[in-house]
C-alpha cells in the first residue's frame, strides 16, 4: 500500500515525527502499535477528565473512544490522555471545597503541558464537572490549536414520591431533616433516588451553565451540550467531533478566531437567559484572559442587565437539562435570542460556520414551555445580576432566577469561615431578617473560594431561604437559591470592606438597581482598617499555598497567570 504523507511542516507534531533525527521518537510510536501512515498524520490530543470521583465524569472514558474513532475515520491520529477533576458535589461542605476552583487552573495547566510536551496538533477536550469545563476551554484558547469541546452530558432526574428531584433536593433535605421536617427514612430514600445515572448535576447549575456556554461561545458542536450522559446520541456527537477537528485543521480555524469579545458576550447572554450559575462570572473572564481580551465581572454584569430570562430551569424554575434538550436544546435558546437581537450572529464556530448560519435551520418549537420566546420572557432582565457599592467596590453577583423579592435590608451577622456559619445555621443561631456574612473565603483568603451550598441549602430546607440574606467573598453553587450574594470584592484577605463589617451593621441589597451597601460612613471604615490584621489560612505549603500566592481577584476571574497579553510566542505557532 502506498504511504500517504501529510504535510506537517507547520504543525507542532513535526518536532516528534518528521526527519531522520526523530527516529528515536518514532520508535516509541511503533512500540504503541502505530504504523507509518498514522505517525505521519496530524496528532490530535483527546483529553478527558475521566475519574471515579462522581457520576459527572464516569462516562467520559467511553465517550473518548467514540471521539478517537471519528478522528481516525478522518485520517488523524488520536492520542488520549487524562487530567484531574475535583467534583464539587463531593467536595461540598468541608475543607475539600478549597480544592475546587484551584483545580480549574490545574486542569488548564496540565492539558497545556501534555500538549506542549508531546507536540499535538489539535485538541478535543471532554469534561463533565463544574471546573473541568472552563479549565478545558481555557487550555484550548491558551494553546490556540484547532479545538473542539465536548460536554460529558447531564444526569437524568430522579423520582421521589412522584416528584422529579435532583441533588439540590438532597442538600435542601438536610436542612429539613435538621429541624425535624423530614424523617431518617425519607432522607435515606431521597438520597438513594436523586441521582439515577451517570452525568453531571441535572439542573442549570455550573456544569450545565458552562456546557450551554460551550455552544454559545462557539467551541462545541450544536446540540452536543444538551444530550444527557446516558443517551447513545452522545457517542454520535463524539464521533462527529472527531471528524470535525480534522476539518478545522484543514481550514486553520483556531480557538482565538472563535473566542472573540462578541463570542464572550454571547456566552454571558445564554448564562443570564437560562438563569445559570454565578460561577460563569468567574469563568468567562478567565477564558477571556487566555485570548488576551479584557472582560471582567462588570462586563459580564452589563450583559446580564440587558438579557431576558427565558429558560424555566431549576434551581429557580421547573425543568432540568434533559427537558431542555428534548424541547430543542441550546440551539432553541440561542435561536430566539438571536431573532430578537440579543446574540451576535456573525461569530465563527467549530462547525466552520457562524452562529447565524448554524441557527438558519433551527425551528422554534411552540409545543414546549421550557424556553420562552425572548420577546415574552419570564423576567425582562437576566436570571443573574451584578452588584457594586461601598461593600463591593470590585463587584459581587447574585442569582435572582425564580426570586420575587429583589431587595433586602438587615443587620449583619459575621462569620469568618463557612464552618462557623453552618454551625450557627444548624443550631438555628440566627434571626429572621439578618444578613449572614461569610468572609475569608475568597480566592486568596480561603484559599480557593469555596462554594456555600451546604449552608444555603440548609437555610432553604429550614424554610428561611427568603427570610435571611447571605453575602460572601466566596462562591455559591449553581444549585444555590435565595438571596445569596457571592464574589464580594475586594475579598477580606486583602482588607476589602467585607473584612471590616461588624455584627449589627445595616446592609442594603438591591438587585434591581445593582447595589450592595453597608450603612457605615467612609471615615468609620477607615478607622476600622487600622485595627485589621491579615489572617493565616492554615495552608503553609502544597498546592493550596501555591495557589494563594499567585491567584488574583474574583473580579478578573481569579487568574493565576497573565494570559495572552503577556505571551511572546503561542504554542500553536511553534
Amino acid at each position: 500500500m502506498d504511504l500517504k504523507i501529510y504535510d506537517k511542516s507547520k504543525l507542532p507534531s513535526r518536532h516528534v515525527t518528521e526527519g531522520p533525527q526523530r527516529a528515536p521518537h518514532r520508535s516509541y510510536y511503533y512500540a504503541m502499535g502505530l504504523g507509518q501512515e498514522e505517525i505521519h498524520q496530524p496528532f490530535v490530543g483527546v483529553a478527558t477528565c475521566w475519574n471515579e470521583a462522581a457520576p459527572c465524569n464516569i462516562s467520559l472514558m467511553r465517550q473518548a473512544q467514540a471521539v478517537k474513532k471519528g478522528v481516525a475515520a478522518a485520517k488523524g491520529t488520536p492520542r488520549e490522555f487524562t487530567t484531574i477533576t475535583v467534583t464539587d458535589g463531593i467536595a461540598m461542605g468541608h475543607q475539600g471545597m478549597k480544592a475546587s476552583l484551584a483545580s480549574r487552573d490545574v486542569i488548564a495547566d496540565s492539558v497545556e503541558l501534555t500538549m506542549r510536551g508531546h507536540c499535538y496538533d489539535a485538541l478535543i477536550g471532554l469534561a463533565g464537572c463544574d471546573k473541568s469545563l472552563p479549565g478545558m476551554m481555557m487550555s484550548m484558547v491558551r494553546l490556540n490549536v484547532p479545538s473542539i469541546f465536548i460536554y460529558g452530558g447531564s444526569i437524568l432526574p430522579g423520582t421521589f414520591k412522584g416528584q422529579q428531584v435532583t441533588v439540590q433536593d438532597v442538600f435542601e433535605a438536610v436542612g429539613r431533616h435538621s429541624v425535624g421536617n423530614m424523617s431518617d427514612e425519607d432522607l435515606l430514600e431521597l438520597e438513594q433516588a436523586a441521582c439515577p445515572s451517570a452525568g453531571a448535576c441535572g439542573a442549570q447549575f455550573t456544569a450545565n451553565t458552562m456546557a450551554t456556554v460551550s455552544e454559545a461561545i462557539g467551541l462545541a458542536l450544536p446540540y452536543s451540550a444538551g444530550a444527557p450522559a446516558p443517551y447513545e446520541i452522545r457517542d454520535r456527537f463524539c464521533f462527529a467531533a472527531g471528524e470535525a477537528i480534522m476539518d478545522l485543521l484543514d481550514k486553520k480555524i483556531r480557538p482565538r478566531d472563535i473566542v472573540t469579545r462578541k463570542a464572550l458576550e454571547n456566552a454571558a447572554t445564554v448564562v443570564a437567559a437560562s438563569g445559570g450559575s454565578t460561577n460563569a462570572a468567574l469563568h468567562l473572564p478567565a477564558i477571556a484572559n487566555e485570548a488576551g481580551i479584557d472582560f471582567d465581572l462588570f462586563d459580564v454584569a452589563e450583559i446580564f442587565k440587558k438579557t431576558p430570562y427565558i429558560a424555566d430551569l431549576k434551581p429557580g424554575g421547573r425543568y432540568v437539562a434533559k427537558d431542555m434538550f428534548e424541547a430543542g436544546g441550546v440551539p432553541l435558546l440561542m435561536k430566539t435570542l438571536l431573532e430578537h437581537g440579543f446574540l451576535h450572529g456573525d461569530c465563527m464556530t467549530v462547525t466552520g460556520r457562524t452562529i447565524a448560519e448554524n441557527m438558519e435551520y433551527v425551528k422554534w418549537n411552540a409545543e414546549q414551555d421550557v424556553v420562552r420566546p425572548a420577546n415574552n420572557p419570564i423576567t425582562k432582565t437576566g436570571g443573574v445580576v451584578g452588584l457594586s457599592g461601598n461593600l463591593a467596590p470590585d463587584g459581587a453577583i447574585v442569582k435572582v432566577a425564580g426570586m420575587t423579592n429583589l431587595k433586602f435590608t438587615g443587620p449583619a451577622r459575621c462569620f469568618d469561615s463557612e464552618e462557623e456559619c453552618f454551625e450557627a445555621v444548624s443550631k438555628r443561631g440566627y434571626k429572621e431578617g439578618e444578613v449572614l456574612v461569610i468572609r475569608y473565603e475568597g480566592p486568596r483568603g480561603g484559599p480557593g473560594m469555596r462554594e456555600m451550598l451546604a449552608t444555603t441549602a440548609a437555610l432553604y430546607g429550614q424554610g428561611m431561604g427568603d427570610k435571611v440574606a447571605l453575602i460572601t467573598d466566596g462562591r455559591f453553587s449553581g444549585a444555590t437559591r435565595g438571596f445569596c450574594i457571592g464574589h464580594v470584592g475586594p475579598e477580606a484577605a486583602v482588607c476589602g470592606p467585607i473584612a471590616l463589617l461588624r455584627d449589627g451593621d445595616i446592609i442594603e441589597i438591591d438587585a434591581v438597581e445593582g447595589r450592595l451597601e453597608v450603612k457605615v460612613d467612609a471615615a468609620e471604615l477607615e478607622r476600622r482598617k487600622k485595627d485589621w490584621a491579615p489572617r493565616e489560612t492554615g495552608y503553609g505549603s502544597g498546592a493550596l499555598w501555591k495557589y494563594a500566592q499567585g491567584v488574583g481577584p474574583a473580579r478578573f476571574g481569579a487568574l493565576t497567570h497573565p494570559g495572552a497579553k503577556a505571551e511572546t510566542q503561542c504554542y500553536a505557532d511553534i
